[in-house]
């Protein structure tokens, strides 16, 4: 009888060990039980650096009214956290492109940046969405930061935009200069498609509002923010499903923007490049400035 209960005693406090380990299993993050480190949460920061005044709507959304008109907030995106302090796009500052837009309410991007404490020396990482002089122009004045774009978008405006046939409107000549200059310095990456290329950080072809454009994804607090940079101009065209009016392939850019709402943790979390309600939708850290996580 005893050895009878002995037997069953031990069974019992197997049962219950192969319980107890299930359930610690089941409550372990993948990533600590098969050695990889979580991502870390980022902040992510919309930091307005000029307003330019009374844009044609139709500019930025395929087949608008051309009468409507908007003051376009001009963004770059502060992205935080990791150990790396990241600029999604650097605006710009170069004098020609004064003579050519109305700006207002002006403050060079590194300066804007500012407002959050934030050194341009301190600046490890700029990730440029796309060549366009009003989101690439600034990226010299983040002297010591890895500088991150497409592969097919540098080779191209690098090269044959400027041979006979080729496309080049919105991409200035000095900065063109300045990435072949980054790049010498051994600071430019040049990335191939969709990739991770930090920690929680992604980016993914876009829409092809230029040749090669990217947009971006960061894991924060509230879950993933997308950042979509010019391949989404206004929540307008996510919310009308219209394209943006400046692309090489208008379906290409629908089916980006299809992607965006499957990879943010919800349809708000996803940033578009130059509306101006994103300073409203989101709280107000300093001038200018609003937390979007």
């Amino acid at each position: 009888m005893n050895a009878e209960r002995r037997t069953q005693n031990a069974e019992l406090r197997k049962r219950f060990t192969r319980t107890f380990l299930t359930s610690v299993f089941c409550l372990l993050p993948s990533a600590f039980l098969f050695g990889q480190p979580a991502p870390p949460q980022y902040e992510v920061y919309a930091v307005r650096y000029a307003v330019i005044p009374d844009l044609p709507v139709a500019g930025l959304i395929a087949d608008a009214d051309k009468s409507r008109k908007l003051d376009i907030a001009m963004m770059v995106w502060l992205v935080r956290g990791g150990g790396h302090t990241i600029l999604f796009d650097s605006g710009f500052y170069r004098p020609q492109f004064f003579k050519s837009w109305k700006v207002t309410e002006f403050v060079r991007p590194d300066e804007a940046v500012a407002r959050l404490g934030v050194n341009p020396e301190e600046v490890t990482d700029v990730i440029l969405s796309h060549a366009h002089w009003d989101h690439a122009d600034g990226a010299d004045l983040f002297p010591k930061a890895q500088v991150w774009i497409q592969k097919d978008e540098y080779g191209y405006y690098t090269g044959e935009a400027w041979q006979a046939g080729g496309k080049h409107g919105g991409i200035d000549p000095d900065d063109v200069q300045m990435l072949v200059r980054i790049n010498l310095d051994g600071r430019l990456h040049l990335v191939n498609g969709d990739q991770e290329i930090l920690p929680g950080v992604h980016v993914y072809t876009g829409g092809r509002h230029t040749w090669q454009s990217q947009y971006l994804s960061a894991s924060t607090r509230a879950g993933t923010v997308v950042l979509a940079s010019d391949n989404m101009y206004l929540y307008e065209n996510l919310e009308k499903h219209a394209p943006i009016a400046q692309t090489f392939d208008r379906d290409s850019n629908l089916r980006a923007q299809d992607r965006m709402k499957g990879l943010a943790a919800r349809p708000q979390l996803i940033i578009p490049g130059h509306d101006p309600a994103v300073l409203t939708r989101f709280p107000k850290v300093a001038e200018g400035v609003v937390r979007i996580d």
